[in-house]
């Protein structure tokens, strides 16, 4: 199977992760607001890394695997 090319790679991630991310912030910016922003980053990225890689990422590389790998 050939891999699929980084720069698609990265756009896809990207493309994700950003409203995910603005998501997050939404929905948890108020709990957060008191916490240092370390910590809000830490809380984030405990949501946002398994999410990526259980959820998010294998859904889309099969939904544009034929693009990803064209």
């Amino acid at each position: 199977m050939k891999a699929p090319a980084k720069h698609k790679m990265a756009l896809l991630i990207w493309i994700t992760i950003y409203p995910t991310l603005n998501l997050l912030f939404w929905l948890l910016g108020k709990p957060l607001e008191a916490f240092p922003i370390y910590v809000k980053t830490l809380v984030m990225t405990l949501i946002l890394v398994p999410l990526m890689v259980y959820f998010f990422l294998p859904f889309l590389t099969k939904t544009f695997h034929k693009w990803l790998t064209k």
